[in-house]
This record gives C-alpha cells, sequence and structure tokens, in this order.
C-alpha cells in the first residue's frame, strides 16, 4: 500500500511540475545596432563589439571565451549612457540586472543572453552583423 501511495504521489507531482513548466514560455527580445528614431521609453542598442574570443564552432578550446560589447542607453530618442558589457558565465548575473533595468515589465524576468552570430572555425563574422538576443520568460 505504501509502495501504492508513493508511486501516484510521483506521477501526480511529475505532472504538476510538467505543467507549470509548460506554462512558462520563453519569448525573445533582440538588441541590435540600429537606433530606432521617435521611440518613447528607454531603447537598448548594441554600438560595437569589442572582443570576441568565444571558442568557434569545430575547435576544441581550454577556454570557453567570452565577448565584450558596448550597449547604449537611449530614452526618449536620447542617449542617455553608453556601457561596456562582458559576457561570460561569470558576469551573466550581472549583465542579466543591467539589461533588465532598462527592459519593460514584462521583459525583466530574463532567463538567457545570447551574443550572435556564433563564431564558426575559418569564417569571420562582419561587425554589422552582430546583435544580442535576450530570452524572457512570459
Amino acid at each position: 500500500m505504501k509502495k501504492l501511495v508513493l508511486f501516484l504521489f510521483m506521477i501526480i507531482s511529475s505532472l504538476v511540475l510538467a505543467q507549470s513548466q509548460k506554462s512558462q514560455k520563453v519569448k525573445y527580445v533582440t538588441i541590435k545596432q540600429k537606433v530606432c528614431p521617435n521611440q518613447k521609453g528607454f531603447q537598448l542598442v548594441l554600438k560595437a563589439i569589442s572582443n570576441d574570443s568565444r571558442c568557434p564552432e569545430g575547435v576544441t578550446c581550454i577556454w570557453a571565451g567570452e565577448v565584450t560589447a558596448v550597449v547604449s542607453v537611449y530614452k526618449d530618442s536620447k542617449l542617455i549612457e553608453d556601457s561596456t558589457l562582458v559576457f561570460s558565465m561569470k558576469n551573466e548575473e550581472d549583465n542579466k540586472k543591467w539589461l533588465a533595468s532598462y527592459l519593460s515589465d514584462k521583459q525583466k524576468k530574463i532567463k538567457s543572453i545570447s551574443v550572435l552570430p556564433y563564431p564558426k572555425e575559418g569564417s569571420k563574422i562582419n561587425p554589422e552583423e552582430y546583435y544580442l538576443k535576450i530570452g524572457y520568460l512570459k
């Protein structure tokens, strides 16, 4: 009887957990290298990538690498600040907090930050192709 109760408890709890994970959908916002004129509120713009030392696809590296980016903050189309962010595993939480302070209320629960495109062995990334992709829980 104990085994049956334990088994039923495990089944029910796994179903509840699966449903709660499904309800938390991840949405994405991108930060590109273009300023949208006449935009109200805060706007983040990727000004430049000053360093990209990530390990390219197809290569075995000792270190995963990092990306250093300059992000501009505009409020009502006026430049407020330029901030240099280093995207690496050790800075992830600081970057999430900084970005969340300028995103809308519905985008503040940041789940992931990616700098794209990701480098590939033997090819060079055109600086204008870079953008930030921020995943947030809705």
